[in-house]
């Protein structure tokens, strides 16, 4: 068997994208300042970079996860036009009062602050929860990493790439 690997998990929308409220069309995809050079200087460190994501306005109907999914390609292509990768995207699009039925659960154990993104990606990839570290900007993403066993730190906005360079990085 392989060794467990370390990995940063990367909250979406106000980490890697500005959050314009329900980001889910290419056209509305802004990237932080910093972030496709954080995303890159995580894959030269040898850690996968992994997104874990609420994604509510697929239940809120604004959007589709075919929509999610082009979104993805599309930052997936502008970090590889900068030498850079996100090695998966995990998605939650449950919401307790969903407007569409099929998304509508009381208490999805992906939704964060529930730990089910980052259960799953640790299980798919062997990641060592003590080598691993995420970066949220809310409290319900701290939660879900507190609740996943890994650590997490605050993400307050600014130069992602600065903040990463001044983080102790799980090696």
């Amino acid at each position: 068997m392989s060794e467990a690997r370390a990995a940063v998990f990367l909250d979406r929308d106000g980490v890697l994208n500005v959050d314009h409220g329900y980001v889910g069309q290419v056209e509305r995809l802004e990237w932080m300042p910093g972030a496709r050079r954080a995303v890159a200087r995580l894959n030269a460190l040898g850690l996968l970079v992994i997104v874990a994501t609420n994604q509510s306005g697929v239940a809120r109907g604004y959007f589709d996860e075919a929509a999610v999914e082009r979104l993805h390609r599309a930052m997936l292509d502008d970090l590889a036009e900068a030498g850079a990768r996100i090695d998966a995207f995990y998605v939650c699009p449950f919401l307790p009062d969903a407007p569409v039925e099929r998304y509508r659960h009381p208490d999805h154990p992906d939704r964060k602050p529930n730990p089910g993104m980052l259960l799953r990606a640790l299980a798919d990839f062997r990641i060592d929860p003590a080598r691993a570290l995420l970066v949220g900007d809310s409290e319900r993403d701290l939660e879900a990493a507190r609740r996943a066993g890994i650590a997490a730190v605050l993400f307050p906005g600014g130069d992602l790439d600065a903040f990463v360079a001044g983080l102790n990085l799980p090696r």
